[in-house]
């Protein structure tokens, strides 16, 4: 669940110096990491999220069948997607904007990708997300969000291969509208339509239709959707969304419309933070390309100029720094998942580096100047911190560097491979399976956990869910970063 903001402490200059001071010395000493495995490893992650009947191609022997009634209680096939984390519910919410930030990798590290040979398996990923969508919005005005009673789910412990609660199914309509899940859905069918448009143009086209219809829903029939809650409450409201929809649609279709939309109906604000609830930062760096390539494109210098905020936001050397970094260097912006935050700031700061360096472009904060490879560098630390460059001296990754976690908060991990008519103890799963104090059966190759506390301390234990737990969308904001490091760092 989203919590309240922590806000850092002023800052005096031996605190100021401190804090610059170790940021160039891990910059400086951190050693490189083999970026390609950890690129590898990271997309492999998602192929253990996925519900659904699975192909004989799956490169994680322990993952099997699940879910292959999925709709069948609301007469309709949503069978597919994805798991969000370390249960069994498929939310519509985090899974689009999962979607959404792997299409983005895919579109901007596209030579990336195909250079580290994982420009398929990453579109592979794309793709059984949009094939789920596909059928979650088979009706104009009409979205189905939610499959799985998460109250329910979370009182049993047990891989999705053999789980028993009911999959229920939740929608949203013209009289239930839902602005925020549906503009990331079409978010996220806009960018991927990108994505497939010169390898399949006729789904690439499907994807692109569902997008339109989508933001039309979103629009039309605004209102925000709490049925999600306690686990995915938007507490930024849809306006983000609305703007980010509105962002991909544009460029996905060069129609005026959109364009219209974001300079007279849009709203946008300075933020400090990118994650599955809070998309401002990455629609403005979007747009910043615009401003950037059409100089003088006045609607547009708003978005830049926020872009740049968001920047002043997080560099720990800026004046304007307003997030907090633990004593390691790692940005904390909240327990529970902060990695999100990690992985975000990283892609953003390592995405817009290239659009400044495109352009010749730096970023002013205050009356200080920082240039494109500044970004740069500090989304290599963030990453680096995740990998092992840390005061742990361990890597947040499973299965990849120095003293990997080992007891993920994960039901498919946790749970060794049971007979398929295995009859379920929800009570004594727990005991069976959740408390032993033993790494998990199963290898969940490439997930990168929740993280360390504001301190850098971190307890792998299958009960810290906040420190331990991995995501889809941790992941798919780690996968476009990675591939550019693995691209200029080569083992």
């Amino acid at each position: 669940m989203r919590m309240c903001m922590r806000k850092a402490s002023p800052h005096i200059l031996l605190s100021y110096l401190a804090i610059f001071f170790l940021f160039f010395v891990v910059v400086a000493n951190g050693g490189d990491f083999n970026y390609k495995e950890a690129l590898t490893k990271s997309i492999i992650f998602f192929e253990a999220q996925r519900s659904g009947k699975l192909p004989s191609t799956r490169r994680l022997g322990w993952r099997g069948d699940s879910a292959l009634d999925d709709g069948k209680l609301a007469n309709v096939n949503l069978v597919g997607g994805y798991y969000d984390a370390g249960d069994n519910v498929k939310f519509g919410f985090p899974m689009a904007f999962t979607v959404t930030t792997l299409s983005w990798a895919a579109i901007f590290y596209q030579e990336e990708l195909r250079s580290s040979e994982e420009l398929q398996n990453l579109q592979d990923a794309i793709k059984w997300g949009t094939d789920y969508f596909l059928k979650a919005a088979s009706r104009k005005n009409r979205l189905y969000v939610q499959v799985g009673d998460a109250v329910e789910d979370h009182e049993c412990w047990i891989r999705p291969e053999n789980m028993e609660t009911r999959r229920s199914v939740l929608v949203v309509d013209e009289k239930s509208p839902a602005s925020e899940i549906a503009a990331e859905t079409s978010a996220a069918m806009a960018s991927s339509s990108l994505v497939f448009k010169a390898s399949d143009h006729p789904y690439s086209r499907s994807l692109l239709n569902k997008a339109k219809m989508l933001f039309d829903f979103a629009v039309t029939f605004k209102g925000s959707y709490g049925g999600e809650c306690p686990f995915y409450c938007s507490y930024s409201g849809y306006n983000d969304e609305l703007l980010w929809a509105a962002t991909w649609l544009y460029i996905a279709t060069r129609r005026p419309k959109y364009l219209q939309y974001i300079e007279e109906e849009s709203t946008s604000e300075n933020v400090k933070e990118f994650s599955w609830d809070l998309k401002y930062a990455g629609a403005q760096i979007l747009l910043s390309k615009m401003q950037l390539y059409f100089k003088g494109l006045k609607s547009m210098e708003k978005f830049k100029n926020q872009a740049d905020s968001f920047v002043c936001s997080v560099l720990p050397d800026s004046l304007s720094r307003n997030v907090y970094i633990t004593p390691g260097g790692m940005i904390h912006i909240r327990d529970g998942g902060n990695s999100q935050y990690v992985t975000g700031t990283a892609l953003l700061l390592s995405i817009y580096s290239d659009l400044l360096a495109q352009f010749n472009q730096n970023v002013t904060c205050n009356n200080q100047q920082f240039y494109p490879t500044h970004l740069m560098a500090f989304a290599k630390q963030q990453m680096d911190y995740l990998l092992g460059e840390n005061p742990e001296g361990r890597s947040y990754m499973v299965g990849f560097g120095k003293n990997p976690p080992t007891q993920a908060h994960h039901r498919g991990s946790s749970v060794p491979k049971l007979p398929e008519n295995y009859s379920v103890d929800c009570g004594m799963s727990f005991v069976y399976w959740f408390l032993k104090n033993e790494p998990n059966p199963n290898l969940l190759t490439g997930a990168i956990v929740g993280g360390p506390d504001r301190n850098d301390a971190f307890l792998d234990r299958r009960s810290q869910s906040s420190m331990t737990e991995p995501s889809t969308y941790i992941n798919s904001l780690a996968v476009g970063v990675l591939a550019k490091l693995a691209a200029a760092h080569p083992l």
